[in-house]
């Protein structure tokens, strides 16, 4: 999500910039491939980030200077505990530029370079429902002093991050993640529109020292052309499934739909936008230069 808007707002893609998903992108001396092949590999910069691509995202990431992905990677939460006011909390791992190793800047486009709480990564969605402006969370709404008076806690300045365009651009997109069409279905709410995305990470055990199981999730906010809530579900380890979309998305959808209506919040009165997430391969497309090609596709890498 954060190198897609720093993709979008830095100019270097449009939401239909065409792209060819290859079956590896090898770089750094490393070879890096999505959880599966592309059902088809000739899609949008829309469809890359609709589908999770990790290919994709590596394919129009690095072509942001190294500064400028950090910038946005800080500039939307991640690396910095929130001032909540509250002990304990974890501002996460966010490597600077001078640090990276080889493969780093291509693991950190698509999430793998870096760690941070569901706070934080809330945080990015909230700043996306926001039209681009990012607010520090809290806890506490407002107390009540000793004679029963109200005192709200004062409005936290925001910081933008990304332009209003970017952000509905965005919201565009990830409102055909629970669709019929896309990869949570599940996550959809009847009567209002929902904007979100799957996850599905491996998860690293310490005891074990190495992977072991996933960390399934699915976050979103909704409505979503007037958001009101944002809203994230994260199981770890399941036994039974790994998607993020088929575990994550059924508890979202739930939550959301009670959360919405409990407080009494208006179902939605337009449709989703429509973007376009494939396109047709006889068009020129990112991906056949060098180190991609459309070969590459067709070879499978057994080793």
């Amino acid at each position: 999500m954060i190198t897609a808007a720093a993709a979008l707002e830095e100019g270097i893609v449009e939401l239909d910039t065409p792209f060819v998903l290859p079956n590896r992108v090898y770089r750094g001396g490393s070879s890096f491939k999505d959880a599966h092949d592309p059902d088809n590999p000739y899609v949008t910069f829309a469809g890359v980030l609709a589908t999770s691509s990790n290919m994709g995202t590596i394919l129009y990431g690095e072509e942001l200077p190294d500064d400028v992905l950090y910038r946005y990677i800080k500039d939307f939460g991640m690396g910095r505990p929130a001032t909540l006011g509250f002990p304990g909390q974890s501002a996460g791992v966010v490597p600077a530029p001078e640090t990276w190793s080889a493969t780093s800047k291509y693991t950190l486009t698509f999430g793998q370079g870096l760690s941070s709480t569901m706070l934080q990564q809330i945080g990015v969605f909230q700043t996306v429902a926001n039209g681009g402006v990012y607010v520090e969370p809290r806890m506490i709404e407002g107390v009540h002093d000793e004679d029963g008076r109200y005192q709200a806690e004062p409005e936290r300045k925001g910081d933008r991050v990304i332009s209003q365009e970017t952000a509905d651009q965005l919201t565009a997109i990830m409102e055909h993640v629970p669709s019929e069409e896309g990869t949570a279905r599940q996550a959809a709410v009847e009567g209002y529109r929902v904007a979100g995305k799957t996850s599905t990470a491996d998860r690293y055990d310490p005891t074990k020292g190495r992977y072991s199981g996933v960390t399934a999730g699915f976050i979103g906010f909704a409505p979503a052309d007037d958001p009101e809530l944002v809203i994230a579900v994260t199981i770890q380890r399941p036994t039974r499934g790994k998607w993020g979309g088929e575990l994550a998305a059924p508890v979202f959808s739930e939550i959301m739909r009670y959360a919405l209506t409990s407080r009494g919040v208006p179902p939605s009165t337009t449709d989703a936008p429509k973007v376009k997430l494939e396109y047709d391969p006889q068009a020129p497309a990112r991906g056949e230069g060098p180190g991609v090609t459309l070969g590459d596709i067709a070879i499978k890498d057994e080793r």
